[in-house]
């Protein structure tokens, strides 16, 4: 469950909500003047967000170093492409 509180009800029942994350495996987005700026999440998934971004990092860099000597236009007509063709199949 993800739960959405103020920056000073966070402050005010940080040990409950630690414990909600830490329990039950809820997660809690931290507002500030009704915006969202940080969220609390239990460490298991913040791990896995860890690995599944570096993992995006190390794809991202062999793109870009695939495509270096491509002028922008033409790689991205072929992402385009390539996304059109996916959103097709099945």
């Amino acid at each position: 469950m993800i739960t959405e509180v103020s920056a000073v009800n966070f402050r005010q029942n940080l040990g409950d909500m630690l414990n909600q994350v830490q329990y039950r495996n809820d997660s809690i987005v931290i507002n500030k003047d009704g915006k969202p700026v940080a969220a609390l999440v239990d460490a298991e998934l913040f791990a896995r967000i860890r690995r599944m971004q570096e993992r995006f990092d190390k794809l991202s860099d062999r793109i870009s170093e695939a495509y270096a000597g491509v002028p922008v236009e033409d790689g991205l007509a072929e992402i385009d492409a390539a996304v059109a063709a996916e959103r097709k199949r099945p």
